[in-house]
């Protein structure tokens, strides 16, 4: 198919070129610009108006949980792959708990490239044990078996065995992923300590629980400057205020669900109150913001946490926190980032895809001749999330179900699971 005119982003460090022409046959990228049209003309194609879609290098997600990633009721490999590459989503980074324990040893990342799927998926090693806390696994030798980085997922390892590893040094310049949070402090917090959160009659929890541990990994950054902390999913204005203090602030992420909402949007009972870190107040949204654009927070993160439908039915207090949807997610911060803050998509995209990328290691995605890695996103298109989607994901729960959604990715170029699977 021939776009003419069509909006492309080429990669980082390049401006969007908004009277385009791209030429795409078999799903990979043949020409640009005045030779794209030039073949459309040769092969007489009718070239198809395009001028308010973009067409832009794939997406990248540094952290996701996939529990269950072979045999789980709800999500697994095959369908997160799918939906997400859907959606326009090139690499994974998936967090290393599973139900059968955290992946610390060099077997445990075999068998997660799934066959003619163009979706790489990544994964992060097990900092410590069991995430116990208290013994090291082998970094060297898992980071070496192809782990992308260290992690003990949505856990905290003592500020003493991050030190021991940060002074032993095996992990190299590979990130250390590492949540700022004090879970004696959290309590039973549902919620971001608030005016929000006491009316709604909450168990609150208090912004002392991130920026406490928070002031600690500074210092450890500060101690260890050779070293790679990523601080993982920052939630908080305070946060914020400590990042933009610290002489040598590690690097940071944010989930994408605290960008695009808040503690004042949502009613009382609404399961999307109840995700890990807890969320804020719109001061503390709007701060978050303030860092993304500011380069304070390099990467958003999608930070999925499936559910099934039984775990959906426990109590809030009961249940694992966090929301799915590889597919809210692009739109979702077109909307809040694009058409309200008033950023550029090349901002959009340092966060959601080259940022990533860098806080992993790994080379920016970026459109090529004969390439297929690329997607069309139109801003303008509505629709409306629902459970039965084909390309949708497994999980329940899915935030903004019913809700009429502005933007879409219309086409990707990935190879990936055609079919949902059983």
């Amino acid at each position: 198919m021939l776009l003419d005119p069509v909006q492309v982003l080429v990669g980082p460090g390049q401006a969007v070129e908004k009277q385009s022409a791209v030429l795409i046959k078999n799903r990979r990228l043949e020409a640009f610009g005045d030779e794209a049209r030039r073949i459309g003309r040769l092969e007489a194609l009718e070239p198809q108006d395009a001028g308010q879609q973009l067409l832009a290098p794939c997406l990248v997600d540094c952290h996701s949980d996939l529990p269950e990633p072979f045999h789980g009721r709800g999500e697994t490999l095959l369908s997160l792959v799918r939906s997400a590459g859907s959606s326009g989503f090139g690499q994974l980074a998936l967090l290393p708990e599973t139900v059968h324990g955290p992946r610390e040893q060099p077997d445990h990342l075999q068998g997660f490239a799934p066959s003619d799927c163009d979706v790489n998926v990544l994964l992060w090693g097990g900092f410590s044990s069991g995430s116990a806390g208290v013994e090291l696994t082998a970094h060297a030798d898992l980071l070496d078996a192809g782990a992308v980085g260290l992690s003990d997922g949505r856990s905290m390892p003592p500020i003493a065995l991050l030190d021991r590893a940060l002074t032993l040094g095996d992990m190299g310049s590979a990130p250390v992923l590492i949540p700022p949070l004090d879970l004696a402090l959290r309590g039973e917090g549902l919620l971001r300590e608030s005016v929000c959160a006491l009316r709604a009659g909450w168990p609150s929890d208090p912004a002392s629980s991130e920026t406490l541990p928070l002031s600690q990994l500074g210092q450890l950054q500060q101690c260890h400057p050779d070293r790679r902390l990523v601080l993982m999913a920052l939630s908080t204005a305070g946060a914020v205020e400590l990042l933009q203090q610290m002489p040598m602030p590690p690097q940071a992420t944010v989930n994408w669900w605290h960008v695009v909402a808040d503690s004042s949007q949502s009613s009382a009972s609404a399961s999307t109150w109840f995700v890990d870190p807890s969320l804020g107040s719109a001061t503390d949204r709007q701060a978050l913001i303030r860092a993304l654009a500011e380069n304070l927070i390099q990467a958003i993160a999608v930070q999925a946490t499936p559910l099934d439908d039984e775990e959906c039915l426990l109590p809030p207090d009961q249940r694992p926190r966090g929301v799915s949807g590889h597919h809210l997610v692009l739109p979702s911060l077109w909307q809040t980032l694009v058409v309200t803050e008033g950023w550029s998509p090349e901002q959009l995209w340092q966060m959601i895809s080259f940022g990533p990328s860098r806080l992993l290691g790994l080379r920016e995605e970026c459109l090529a001749v004969g390439s297929n890695r690329w997607l069309l996103f139109d801003p303008d298109q509505s629709w409306t999330p629902a459970r039965p989607d084909p390309m949708g994901p497994r999980a329940a729960n899915l935030p903004l179900l019913g809700q009429t959604l502005q933007g879409r990715v219309m086409d990707c170029g990935l190879r990936i699971p055609a079919t949902r699977p059983c």
